[in-house]
C-alpha cells in the first residue's frame, strides 16, 4: 500500500511517516520545506520526497494522510478529491495506527516531548522494545520515531486539530492545561474541555497519570472518572519529588517519594525543575508498564534531551549556543531559569521569534513578563507558520511594551549579524521559537540544518 503525506517534513506526520516505512509500506510526501533534516531521514529510509505540492505527486497513492495547515485547494488534496483517493487527517490516521496496541499518550501544553521522549527511552533500555511517535528528535535514535515489535506504542499527544482524540491510551499522561492555540480554541474553558475529553478515552483498564500540583490538569483528570496517580512537588502528592538540588552536570539531584515514604534518589543531567517533574511522570508511567525501578532511573540519569529542548548546538566566539522550542511564556519562563540554574554566571542573551499572530496576540502581557532571567533580549518578526493576519500586529509592540529590555530586529539574517558582532566568551545564547529562529544557530555554527 501507497501512503503519500502532505506535509511530511513536520514532526508529526514525519514520525508516522517513518513508523509507516518500518511497517512496509511505500512512503512518498511533499512539503516546501523539504529539504530539511526530518525529510532526508526518511529519504535514507526509502520515502520518496517532493519539495513544495504538486497535484503529480500523489501519483500511484492509496491512501493521502494531510496536515492541519494544509487549505482546502491545496493540489494534492483537490487531486486525491478528484481521483476519489481516500483523504486522512493525523486524528483518523492515528486511530488506525495505534489500534490494536497499548498506548501511552503524554498529553499536556507544555513538556510532552521531552516526558515521551523519557518513557520511550526508558521502555526501550528495559528491553520492552516500543513503537514511537514524538515531536523531537531523539539523539540516540537521530530520528523522532522507533518501530519496535512489542505491543507498547509511546506517543506524543498533541492537542492542536484534536489529533489526540484519535487515541484510546492504556496510560496517558497529562503535564499541564495551560492555556494556548487560540487560533482553534477561543476559549479557555473550550482548551480545557478538549483535554477532558482526551481522558475520557483511556481505557477502562488504565490509568491517568497527572501533575497534581497543577491545578487545571488535576481538575480535567478527575473529570475524567479514570483511575488517577498524581505526581509533583506538593505534599498531596501520590509521587513527589524533594530534597532537589543542583549537580555537576547542570541538571538536578532529588528524592522521590511514594505515599509519603522514601522510594528512590534519582539525577538528572537536563537542567530545571519542569525536567524534574517530567522525569517523575516518564518513571510513574514506566512503573505501571512493570519496567523496573532501577532501569528508570539509571535512564533517566543518562537521559541527556531532545532536539530542540534546551539542546547545546555548538559554540561561536567563545558563547554557547542553545536552541530551545520554548514559545509559549510558561514555557519561556521555564527555560530561562533552567539556563540561570545552568549557567549561572553567564550573560543569557535571548533571541526570540514569536509564533503564530493569534497566539501572540492573545498572550501578549504575559510575554512581556516572561524574560525576567534574560540580560539582552533580541525579539524578531512573529513566524506566521499557518496564520494570516491584516490588523497589522508586529512584534514592535511587544517590544515596546517590555520598557526598553528588548530590540526589535526584523529579520533572522539581520539578528544573525548582531550576533556576531556582540557575543563574546562567556556568553549564552538562546534561540527560542517554534518557527525557524534555529536557523541563526546553525549558521554560526556553519550546519547545514539547524
Amino acid at each position: 500500500m501507497h501512503i503519500h503525506f502532505i506535509g511530511i517534513g513536520g514532526a508529526g506526520l514525519s514520525a508516522l511517516a517513518h513508523v509507516m516505512l518500518g511497517r512496509g509500506f511505500v512512503v512518498s510526501g511533499s512539503d516546501p520545506a523539504a529539504p530539511n533534516e526530518a525529510t532526508d531521514s526518511l529519504e535514507k529510509l526509502g520515502a520518496r520526497i517532493f519539495s513544495g505540492h504538486d497535484a503529480q505527486n500523489i501519483a500511484g497513492a492509496d491512501l493521502i494522510v494531510a496536515t492541519s495547515a494544509a487549505p482546502s485547494d491545496n493540489p494534492e488534496l483537490v487531486a486525491a478529491h478528484d481521483q476519489r483517493i481516500p483523504v486522512l487527517k493525523r486524528r483518523e490516521f492515528l486511530r488506525e495506527v495505534t489500534r490494536g496496541y497499548d498506548v501511552i499518550a503524554v498529553a499536556g501544553s507544555h513538556g510532552k516531548t521531552t516526558t515521551t521522549a523519557m518513557i520511550a527511552t526508558i521502555l526501550e533500555n528495559a528491553g520492552s522494545d516500543p513503537t514511537v511517535v514524538i515531536g523531537g528528535t531523539v539523539p540516540s535514535w537521530n530520528a523522532n520515531a522507533r518501530v519496535g515489535k512489542s505491543n507498547w506504542f509511546v506517543m506524543e499527544a498533541d492537542e492542536y486539530d484534536y489529533a489526540f482524540l484519535g487515541v484510546e491510551p492504556k496510560i496517558a499522561v497529562l503535564t499541564n492545561v495551560d492555556y494556548d492555540h487560540p487560533d482553534l480554541f477561543p476559549t479557555r474553558e473550550m482548551y480545557q474541555n478538549v483535554f477532558a475529553e482526551f481522558l475520557k478515552q483511556t481505557r477502562d483498564d488504565g490509568v491517568v497519570v497527572v501533575c497534581g500540583d497543577e491545578r487545571a490538569a488535576t481538575r480535567v483528570a478527575k473529570a475524567s472518572g479514570k483511575t488517577m496517580l498524581c505526581y509533583g512537588f506538593d505534599a498531596e502528592n501520590d509521587w513527589r519529588a524533594v530534597n532537589v538540588y543542583a549537580n555537576e552536570w547542570g541538571g538536578n539531584d532529588f528524592e522521590i517519594f511514594f505515599e509519603n515514604a522514601f522510594a528512590v534518589s534519582a539525577s538528572l543531567q537536563v537542567p530545571g525543575q519542569h525536567n524534574v517533574l517530567n522525569a517523575l511522570a516518564a518513571l510513574i508511567a514506566a512503573n505501571v508498564a512493570n519496567v523496573k525501578r532501577e532501569t528508570s532511573i539509571a535512564t533517566l540519569e543518562k537521559f541527556s534531551g531532545v532536539g530542540r529542548r534546551f539542546e547545546i548546538h555548538g559554540s561561536f566566539n567563545g558563547a554557547t549556543l542553545v536552541d530551545d522550542y520554548a514559545h509559549h511564556p510558561t514555557e519561556i519562563r521555564a527555560t530561562l531559569r533552567a539556563a540561570r540554574q545552568r549557567f549561572a554566571d553567564a550573560r543569557l542573551v535571548v533571541l526570540f521569534q514569536p509564533h503564530t499572530f493569534s497566539r501572540t496576540r492573545a498572550l501578549l502581557d504575559e510575554f512581556v513578563n516572561a524574560f525576567e532571567d534574560a540580560d539582552e533580549i533580541l525579539i524578531t518578526e512573529i513566524y506566521a507558520a499557518r496564520e494570516t493576519d491584516d490588523s497589522g500586529l508586529s512584534s514592535r509592540e511587544l517590544v515596546e511594551q517590555m520598557n526598553k529590555r528588548a530590540r526589535y530586529v526584523e529579520t533572522l539574517e539581520e539578528a544573525e549579524k548582531m550576533l556576531r558582532a556582540e557575543l563574546r566568551a562567556g556568553d549564552v545564547l538562546l534561540a527560542l521559537g517554534a518557527g525557524d529562529v534555529n536557523q541563526v544557530t546553525a549558521e554560526l555554527v556553519g550546519n547545514e540544518y539547524a
